[in-house]
């Protein structure tokens, strides 16, 4: 999320030091994403550069300074309430580009990945749901954190299950077609002298395989393989 945005629009309220932010920002979202004093003011120094917020005084008896909106900053903050949050602008999504690494990975066992990601992403949501059931709908803002979060937990599972059965169903068609590629290679190494009999149980054996790889691939049981028997089947 955007700790520029989210310190502005806290400022909204009116004029508030460092420790004071931090600490209305864990309380408005439940600390869902913790925020330290450092990156606070580390912010505070940028938005105040860019002519967002402006110093509101004299430091307090503590050396506290407090920040106040300016103009430009009022225009920032109804700006961004007023705009939808672009996908582009959202972090990368570490579990799609772990998974798409998985499947391109050699010797990684992806369907393994993905079941360890549901267990951790299903113990994550029970948890949610525990907070929910405390929280009630005293804290609207709270509240509606949580929601988001149960919501994104349920479409993460549903979007595994769903890169469970895609995965399934591509190792199922390698499984087929390696299987004809082995008797492809046992047909078209039988020696010339060998017996008819041996010849035809093996062309035999290479057109039902061909048969269940291709339905494998194309959902089509009647299709014609008979023109792709190998030459040496033929004789």
């Amino acid at each position: 999320m955007s700790i520029r945005h989210g310190l502005l629009a806290l400022l909204e309220r009116g004029p508030s030091h460092g420790y004071q932010l931090r600490a209305e920002f864990d309380a408005a979202t439940g600390a869902t994403w913790p925020l330290n004093v450092g990156q606070v003011y580390t912010t505070l120094d940028r938005l105040e550069r860019d002519g967002l917020v402006a110093q509101d005084g004299e430091p307090d008896a503590d050396g506290r300074i407090a920040y106040r909106l300016t103009d430009a900053g009022h225009d920032e903050v109804s700006g961004w309430f007023a705009s939808p949050v672009s996908a582009r602008s959202a972090p990368r999504d570490e579990l799609a580009i772990k998974l798409a690494l998985a499947v391109t990975t050699p010797g990684v066992d992806v369907l393994s990945v993905v079941q360890t990601q549901r267990t951790g992403t299903m113990t994550a949501l029970q948890e949610l749901t525990r907070l929910k059931v405390r929280a009630g709908d005293g804290d609207l803002a709270w509240s509606l954190v949580l929601d988001s979060l149960v919501f994104r937990a349920e479409a993460e599972i549903r979007w595994l299950d769903h890169c469970e059965a895609r995965v399934a169903r591509a190792l199922s068609r390698v499984s087929s077609c390696s299987v004809v590629m082995v008797a492809v290679r046992w047909v078209c190494t039988t020696p010339r002298t060998s017996t008819p009999g041996v010849v035809t149980a093996r062309a035999s054996l290479i057109e039902s395989s061909s048969r269940g790889a291709l339905f494998a691939l194309t959902g089509d049981r009647n299709h014609d393989v008979s023109s792709r028997r190998p030459s040496s089947v033929m004789r």
